[in-house]
């Protein structure tokens, strides 16, 4: 018997990522599934109720929630739910949450561009061409999560993110062969729907 269950709702909030103790990345946002009814008094459908889901997911998941899902979309969640409940202050709360093993856009509300990630990830490629460090979902990204952090305008000689591949962000695909990609929406650079 598996304790797997799917949920099929809209992204709440923004996508939040950290890093455990451990080294391990974490990505998670809130998930509000509505029902919906037909009404046949109007003939029309309405909603009912939201139900309210924390969605939490690690590793190489939680790398690709963070660089393809964002507040507003359609998914599809599938996980294992677990409640939780805690009193504080003489009141009783509860909680759910989600432990997701697949996140994905629903397709019946929208369409998406897939990519497959590779092994190797996404490798960050310096000016000259040379390959530099491996950009992985556990580890801390590609770049500063403020885009600010790094000290604010770009100085002489530095690119702007206007240019996708001067930003040096490649996919490896399973020949070798490096593809600029999207380094905002994590895109293949010229890649067509």
């Amino acid at each position: 018997m598996t304790d797997y269950q799917t949920f099929r709702g809209f992204v709440a909030t923004d996508i939040k990522t950290s890093t455990t103790p451990g080294g391990v990345g974490t990505a998670s946002f809130r998930l509000g599934s509505t029902a919906r009814r037909f009404d046949r008094a109007t003939s029309a459908w309405v909603d009912s109720h939201t139900n309210w889901f924390n969605v939490q997911g690690y590793r190489q998941l939680a790398g690709n929630m963070a660089c393809s899902i964002k507040k507003g979309q359609c998914v599809i969640v599938v996980g294992r739910l677990k409640l939780r409940s805690w009193e504080k202050d003489g009141r009783v709360y509860h909680s759910a949450e989600i432990d997701a093993d697949s996140v994905g856009h629903d397709l019946k509300r929208g369409s998406a561009n897939y990519i497959r990630t590779s092994d190797t990830g996404l490798h960050l490629v310096s000016d000259n061409g040379a390959a530099g460090q491996e950009a992985s979902a556990e580890g801390s990204g590609v770049g500063p999560a403020d885009p600010d952090e790094d000290g604010g305008d770009p100085e002489e000689g530095e690119h702007t993110d206007d240019d996708a591949a001067a930003l040096g962000v490649f996919h490896e695909d399973a020949d070798g062969n490096r593809i600029p990609v999207d380094a905002e929406t994590g895109e293949l650079a010229g890649a067509t729907v």
